[in-house]
């Protein structure tokens, strides 16, 4: 009796300790958004189209506006050409919240026809404070359910490695650099799947699926995502009593949730296929810019625009994202564990980033949020892929003017990722060959020396997007050196989850 009652005693004190812990980390996570914040944004003052900054407040006007059927309508009122909403009906109810925060406050700054451009900076700070609050709102309590599940079943874990993967996922400098320097709000849609993979590893997979469906509403890109959820929810129905029941709930979950975002666009045929419409803009081509995918980098020797047409590109690119996405999924039908799924979920992210049609820069954010959710168990990897992630979008972010907050982060990462009393695998440590030393350490001085390069120096006229194609084939070489290495670790899993069966089946 006396022992329980210590033992209940400890664990409240456990829970207050790691409560306080979770609230200061936070608190300095918040504040480090807040300074990011301070510096300018995607298309400040730059007419007559602006940037992302524009589109999303241009969005809260049309939302605010006018009626739902109208939001995705090209007319006379809504004109599409100019920043037209193309994400799905979770992102237009998003912004119409988030409208009527701006409306209360500075009705100006959201005020239909006459705010185009709009920069005051009371405006600013309003939109600023929108991403903020959708951060502290969905993102952080996603995280904190994240750490509580995936931690609660291992014993003996040292609190120092739970605060620091908690640190590391809420200081991760991409998600930080996009959302509150270049302005977007991926952490909403990235909430919404880490809380569903909370859920998941929990048990509770109609609560996970209806949160993953959220997040597919919010953006579509989360559908980089869709086969890992598919084959570990699948493959856990699979080993259920009555599979076809189970199959049969989470499809009506499914349904349900999509319905519910969807309702204001299920009374018409036409008015469903005009929201259809704006989520694929196949016109864009195959890539943009110079992202660090497959189709953009082998463009420097085959040029797929030209050789081929849309419909054929299209075809191509999803049979590639099926294709290198399928044995991940397939391992997870045959054996699903909370382990697997997270490995799955970065190679099928992964796979659509590398293959998809119109992939962005901005995209790499997907790969990496299973990558920090497994970041204990692959510190390196995930410092790896953080290290060429950043790379990927520097010239964007230069364009944005934030290379001063791109500086900072960096450095707050590298002081983070390298802080002591965190307990790092000793078998990673010890298995690093010098060999293996010195080509990281040649790679990450070219690294370095591309960020100087790409500073300093102009390039030729000849080729001026010259230091923007290296940066994009040295990411690109990084980027599938990891997805293969991951891949093959997912399948490794398989062995040691067939090896208790086998030994369970002889018994």
């Amino acid at each position: 009796m006396v022992r329980e009652m210590e033992k209940t005693t400890m664990e409240k004190g456990d829970y207050k300790n790691s409560a306080v812990l979770f609230l200061c980390i936070s608190v300095f996570a918040l504040l480090v958004r807040v300074a990011v914040s301070l510096h300018p944004y995607s298309g400040a003052g730059n007419p007559p189209k602006y940037g992302d900054f524009e589109a999303q407040r241009h969005w809260m006007e049309i939302t605010l506006g006018l009626p739902p059927q109208e939001w995705y309508r090209n007319s006379t009122i809504n004109d599409l050409s100019y920043w037209g909403l193309d994400y799905p009906p979770l992102t237009a109810y998003q912004s119409y919240v988030h409208g009527l925060l701006l409306r209360y406050f500075h009705p100006d700054s959201v005020s239909l026809y006459s705010s185009r451009g709009h920069e005051s900076y009371l405006g600013k700070l309003l939109m600023r404070w929108t991403v903020l609050l959708s951060d502290a709102l969905i993102f952080f309590p996603a995280v904190l359910c994240f750490v509580t599940a995936y931690y609660s079943g291992q014993q003996g874990t040292h609190k120092n490695n739970i605060a620091w993967h908690t640190t590391i996922i809420l200081l991760s400098p991409c998600l930080i650099l996009i959302d509150h320097g270049h302005f977007q709000y991926n952490c909403i849609s990235l909430g919404l799947t880490v809380g569903a993979i909370a859920a998941i590893i929990s048990g509770k997979e109609l609560v996970g699926s209806s949160l993953f469906c959220l997040a597919l509403n919010h953006k579509q890109m989360s559908a980089y995502f869709a086969p890992a959820f598919f084959g570990h929810l699948f493959g856990k129905c699979l080993r259920r009593r009555n599979p076809y029941i189970e199959v049969l709930k989470l499809g009506l979950v499914v349904l349900g949730t999509f319905a519910v975002v969807w309702w204001p666009y299920l009374h018409s045929l036409n008015s469903f296929l005009e929201v259809l419409s704006r989520l694929a803009p196949f016109e864009r081509g195959i890539y943009e810019d110079y992202v660090a995918n497959f189709w953009c980098t082998t463009s420097i020797m085959i040029k797929w625009k030209r050789l081929f047409t849309t419909q054929s590109l299209k075809l191509l690119s999803l049979s590639a994202t099926l294709f290198t996405c399928l044995p991940s999924v397939v391992q997870q039908i045959r054996y699903p564990s909370s382990h697997g799924f997270l490995y799955s979920l970065l190679n099928s992210a992964f796979s659509f980033y590398m293959f998809s049609f119109q992939v962005h820069e901005k995209s790499i954010l997907l790969p990496l949020l299973p990558a920090s959710l497994l970041a204990l168990e692959e510190p390196s990897i995930f410092q790896w892929l953080i290290q060429f992630a950043l790379l990927s979008m520097f010239p964007l972010l230069c364009r944005d003017k934030l290379v001063i907050p791109y500086a900072a982060l960096y450095g707050i990462f590298i002081l983070l990722y390298n802080a002591p009393g965190w307990k790092q695998d000793a078998r990673e440590r010890s298995s690093t060959s010098t060999a293996k030393s010195l080509l990281v350490a040649v790679i990450t001085m070219i690294s370095v020396l591309l960020h100087v390069i790409y500073l300093t120096i102009s390039p030729p006229r000849r080729y001026p997007f010259l230091f923007e194609a290296i940066i994009m084939l040295l990411c690109f070489s990084q980027f599938i050196a990891v997805a293969v290495y991951t891949n093959k670790k997912q399948w490794m899993l398989s062995k040691q989850h067939s090896a208790p069966m086998a030994k369970e089946k002889h018994l």
